[in-house]
């Protein structure tokens, strides 16, 4: 049975820890927390830190203590912190081709979005294709060990509780980050799993779990153990009613990487992205699939994003997004309907609302479409968020589309920005999403090259129809 072994604080007998209230606007330090500081005179800035007291200071031992420098020559080689796979080419891509070693990564995103289901995954995955000596602790202060062998066995199958590693998957049920240091200290795991970082608290603050100065001692802690002892960390964090993730901003320079999984909760798909990432690119994209056994990978969006897509109806577009560096189709759903209210509605679901009002103002004014007096509805497919301004030729069209009442040719695609004066720009990496749209089939893609002006646009693709009528 695992046990969890006393923690002996590091520099006991030269050091006294102590806290603290700091203003974080003018550094006014206070024995206890106030509401208005006495120097600044801001208010609700006061956060409790941990203060050590050095003895040398004191004269205790005689002098200051000198940090060590290292020169180069003895810094170890960069080949030697090699990567660990994750298993998930999906989740390697996000990361920049793996694990680093020693590396702490932040991941966060809504309740029940599955980001205890993503790391389980990952365990499984690295326990299954790892050295017979490789173990990995997972710190749950949130959830019990029970649950999560439930949660392995509704991932594994019937092979849940007969796999040859369930010896190098170690619990640990506590919450106390002193203890769990130790106890990582003690075993020297080779990856560790905290669920989650706002359940962690130190008795060296009175705050209670989940505070401000909870998150950022405890974190800086686990951080500082991980680089110590080259052990890769996740930490699971909880998000705020504005989607960020809870806590001091702070938290996100301590660690390596912030990791962010998004979706529609009752959707079927979970996109992974990363916000921060010192070993790689932040511009790539995981894309997931919720499936019965958890998260399986997608390794064509495209087609994904595209299944259910209907023909020759009007308020359809399709638009070549960049995600890093793949390209992926996704389609455009608009329906402009007259308004029965004083003020028209514009409702956008993976786009934002000023992009709408800005592209309906454009089409209003340059292309004479009666959109004052009209309620828009913008939706993308599948859940997918779209924010880069490729994406406003085909939102555009898709408004004009279900204005007319006219559908779009089936074999096109769309991409360009689209300026206040309502001309088209070009867009970045046009030659892959070509390529993408016509591997799916989609044998034109509508850009700056083929329309200067969208008014030139939306008239050519409203006379057509007429010739074909």
């Amino acid at each position: 049975m695992f046990s969890v072994i006393p923690m002996v604080q590091c520099g006991a007998m030269s050091s006294k820890l102590s806290s603290v209230f700091i203003c974080q606007q003018c550094s006014y330090q206070s024995s206890k927390w106030i509401g208005q500081c006495p120097e600044c005179g801001a208010w609700n800035t006061f956060e409790e830190t941990v203060a050590t007291v050095s003895e040398k200071k004191h004269g205790k031992s005689g002098g200051i203590g000198v940090a060590t420098i290292q020169p180069l020559s003895t810094v170890t080689h960069a080949h030697e912190f090699r990567r660990i796979s994750t298993g998930m080419e999906e989740c390697d891509r996000v990361l920049g081709g793996g694990i680093v070693q020693g590396s702490v990564m932040l991941i966060g995103g809504e309740p029940g979005i599955g980001k205890s289901t993503l790391l389980t995954q990952i365990v499984i995955n690295i326990l299954d294709n790892q050295e017979k000596d490789y173990r990995i602790i997972y710190i749950c202060g949130e959830e019990s060990p029970e649950q999560i062998l439930l949660r392995i066995e509704r991932m594994n199958g019937k092979k849940g509780t007969e796999v040859v590693w369930k010896e190098r998957l170690l619990f640990l049920p506590s919450t106390d980050v002193d203890a769990c240091i130790s106890a990582i200290e003690a075993e020297h795991p080779n990856l560790v799993i905290v669920d989650s970082i706002q359940s962690m608290q130190t008795d060296d603050l009175t705050g209670t779990a989940g505070s401000i100065g909870q998150l950022k001692e405890n974190t800086q802690r686990l951080a500082r153990v991980a680089k110590d002892r080259h052990i890769p960390m996740f930490l699971v964090g909880h998000v705020t009613k504005e989607g960020a993730i809870a806590g001091p901003k702070v938290l996100e320079h301590i660690v390596d990487a912030v990791l962010e999984l998004s979706g529609e909760r009752t959707g079927f798909f979970r996109l992974l992205r990363t916000v921060k990432n010192r070993f790689g690119a932040t511009d790539e994209v995981g894309v997931f699939q919720v499936v019965e056994q958890g998260l399986a990978e997608v390794s064509n969006p495209s087609l994904v994003f595209l299944e259910g897509s209907t023909k020759d109806v009007p308020g359809s577009a399709i638009v070549p997004v960049m995600e890093g560096t793949r390209a992926m189709l996704v389609e455009i759903q608009a329906l402009v309907v007259e308004s029965q209210l004083a003020m028209p509605r514009r409702v956008g679901r993976g786009i934002s609302l000023p992009r709408i009002q800005l592209l309906a103002a454009v089409l209003q004014k340059h292309c004479g479409l009666p959109l004052g007096t009209m309620d828009i509805f913008v939706n993308v497919a599948g859940g997918f968020i779209v924010d880069e301004p490729a994406a406003d030729l085909a939102i555009a069209m898709a408004i004009a589309s279900s204005c007319k009442n006219v559908p779009l040719p089936n074999d096109t695609a769309y991409a360009g920005e689209i300026g206040l004066l309502g001309e088209v720009r070009n867009v970045g990496l046009l030659e892959k999403r070509v390529k993408e749209a016509k591997r799916l089939g989609y044998s034109r893609v509508i850009s700056r090259q083929d329309a200067y002006q969208i008014a030139r646009l939306v008239r050519s693709f409203q006379s057509v129809k007429t010739k074909k009528s």
